[in-house]
Formats: C-alpha cells, structure tokens, sequence
C-alpha cells in the first residue's frame, strides 16, 4: 500500500503532464503479460509518447486538478493506463494499431481518447489512427502554397471538406 504522500506526488504529477497533453488515451490493459507491456511501453516511447499505470481514483483526483479534460466516471473502471501525447494528438492511437495488428493480440483496448476536447470511444481507434499527423497537415499546407493556384483551391476544399466531416461527426455524438 502506498503512503499518503507517494499518492499526491502521484496525483501531482499526472496533473502536470495533463496540464502538457494535447491528446489523453485511456487503455484497459488486463491480461498483459510483462514482456508485452516492456514492448507496448517501448513502442510509445519510440514515437515521443508517455505511458503510465495508476489507480482510477489517482487518475479521478489528476483529471480534476488538471482542469484540461472532462471525463465521465465511466470511463474510469478497471485497470487504467495513461498515454500523454504532447505533440500530435493521433499519434498513440496510430502506435497503439500498429502493435495490436503486428501482435495480432485485441489487448490492450482503448476505453476512451480525449483530443482537443473531444471525447472519442474506444471503438473508434481505427478512425483516430488514420487521422492525419500535424506535422503532415502543415506540410499538405505548405506543399500547396508552393504549388500553382489550383493547388490552394484544391486545398482549401480539402479543408471545408474536413470541416464538414468535424461537424458531421460532432453532430452524430451529441444526437447520440
């Protein structure tokens, strides 16, 4: 058991590192052995992401404390693990695909993903792994202001097209 004082420095620093993220990912990881954590922990690593275990009253307490992301209590059963994304928030959910299909294991499952405010289920990790990085959005952007002028165009419909979708997708989940 854990002193009182190792649990706030615990809440503390998962509060920090909630304060940082632009995407959350909550994974279930029951029934992982060791060697597999080791080579899910590396293959976040590898691609500049964080992931920790913690209890969900620990994780309940940090969420709050944060103010960043507002997660219902549902989400928060079972063992949890935390992947911050500081970067690119799609990233863990692409890390995360990759190592379900190249282990052909369904375990660890994703219980929920928090991107910019937005809460997507767990169900819908293929969507979030096939959303394009930030950094491939400003090159898209920066190859079409080089390109000719139907190349902007092409640009900006691409981002109303997004746009569009965004809105047709939020609009599915608040009538869901």
């Amino acid at each position: 058991m854990i002193t009182k004082e190792k649990k706030k420095e615990v809440v503390e620093m998962l509060a920090e590192k909630l304060k940082k993220t632009t995407g959350l990912y909550l994974l279930n990881f029951a029934g992982m052995n060791v060697e597999s954590t080791i080579a899910l922990r590396r293959a976040f690593k590898s691609k500049g992401l964080e992931y920790k275990i913690a209890k969900n009253s620990l994780i309940r307490k940090a969420l709050d404390a944060s103010g960043q992301f507002d997660l219902p209590d549902d989400y928060l059963r079972g063992p949890s693990g935390i992947i911050f994304s500081y970067d690119d928030p799609s990233q863990p959910a692409k890390v995360l695909k990759e190592y379900l299909d190249k282990t052909k294991s369904e375990i660890p499952v994703l219980k929920v993903a928090l991107i910019e405010k937005q809460l997507y289920d767990g169900s819908r990790l293929k969507e979030l792994a096939l959303l394009p990085s930030r950094e491939d959005m400003i090159a898209s952007i920066i190859g079409s202001i080089h390109a000719p002028v139907s190349g902007i165009v092409g640009a900006m419909n691409a981002v109303m097209r997004d746009l569009a979708y965004l809105i047709e997708e939020v609009a599915k989940k608040k009538a869901a």
